[in-house]
């Protein structure tokens, strides 16, 4: 059976990356006790602005701010849904508010896919 991973790019201020680092770290031990596979945060290091698209261009990113890609790897879509309930229940993540957030969340991108290949 193929997995199933939620995908994520967003800015995040190239100050405050040792702040979202503890957030990530703080979330995805979170999500690892849930259930999930796997959980990855990436910041940038190697992404060139492109002519037509590219990761910072897809988050509008500044140039104070950094680009992460992250994602969380399920058993299935259904997995998937299942513990993103109960990481969303999880009273450990009520005191994070967007506000908080060192990073501007309305411009991340994010989805689910069904993984079609897998080496």
């Amino acid at each position: 059976m193929a997995n199933y991973v939620d995908g994520f790019v967003l800015p995040v201020r190239k100050k405050d990356v040792d702040a979202y680092r503890r957030i990530a770290r703080k979330a995805g031990k979170i999500w690892m006790e849930h259930g999930a596979l796997e959980y990855k945060e990436c910041v940038a290091e190697d992404v060139p602005k492109g002519k037509v698209t590219s990761f910072p261009m897809s988050v509008k990113r500044k140039p104070s701010e950094t680009v992460v890609f992250a994602w969380i790897t399920y058993k299935s879509r259904a997995h998937r849904d299942k513990i993103n309930k109960k990481v969303m229940n999880d009273p450990r993540l009520a005191d994070m508010e967007e506000k908080d957030m060192p990073a501007d969340m309305k411009r991340m991108i994010y989805g689910g896919f069904e993984v079609i290949v897998d080496l």
